[in-house]
């Protein structure tokens, strides 16, 4: 029996649309001289701070506690070691904000509430809903490897037959700065935040059947 002869491609591709959410990470750091201390007072500061969110629009649903630590805080001191100075508590806020442009005076809000204790450790823009721009990009990614497939396959003296397996890889997103009127909206309110777009990549792997020029497709 003839072995089957084959064609294995990876084709990527992406798609752009303005994002419609910004996930903003926050966090409540107290220093004090008793455990306890810290604990309770970071805990009233992180109530505050979701007390303000959700003043600004923020839904219940859309904030989540991701992260709680208490630690003696220590420093070494010559002839005598290590010493404590007192303890930290710590806790992380997320928030969904939607529309993005809410996103400056949701922050401001946030940062008048905590206060020196509230740390902002990076936003990240995205979609409520990001399965369109999803397909738009695995639609790509397989007209680039038809056609990859098929280049190949005419150098080979063949052409595409049946299509024998697809392997979807996981799907990417990295923003990509937009400029102009997109701006200027965000900066209504503290540190201006660009709207920007997102490009969410798709990657997939193709397995074609070879045919003959002359044969017909399976």
């Amino acid at each position: 029996m003839t072995p089957r002869r084959t064609i294995t491609v990876t084709g990527e591709g992406s798609a752009e649309a303005v994002p419609d959410l910004l996930t903003l990470t926050l966090a409540i750091e107290v220093r004090r001289d008793a455990a306890g201390a810290a604990y309770d007072d970071a805990g009233q500061l992180a109530a505050a701070v979701t007390d303000v969110l959700r003043e600004q629009g923020v839904a219940g649903l859309d904030l989540r506690t991701s992260g709680l630590n208490l630690r003696a805080e220590l420093v070494w001191a010559e002839n005598q070691g290590q010493k404590l100075t007192g303890y930290v508590a710590s806790t992380t806020l997320v928030a969904r904000v939607s529309p993005p442009s809410a996103a400056p005076s949701a922050i401001s809000a946030a940062v008048a509430a905590g206060g020196d204790s509230l740390r902002i450790n990076g936003i990240e823009q995205g979609f409520t809903d990001s399965s369109a721009v999803a397909a738009l990009a695995q639609e790509a990614a397989w007209r680039e490897a038809e056609a990859k497939a098929a280049r190949f396959a005419a150098l080979a003296g063949s052409r595409l037959g049946q299509v024998l397996s697809i392997d979807q890889r996981p799907e990417q997103g990295s923003p990509i700065p937009l400029m102009g009127d997109m701006k200027r909206a965000f900066a209504s309110e503290g540190v201006a935040i660009e709207a920007g777009s997102v490009a969410v990549s798709a990657s997939v792997v193709v397995q074609w059947e070879l045919a003959s020029p002359e044969s017909r497709a399976g």
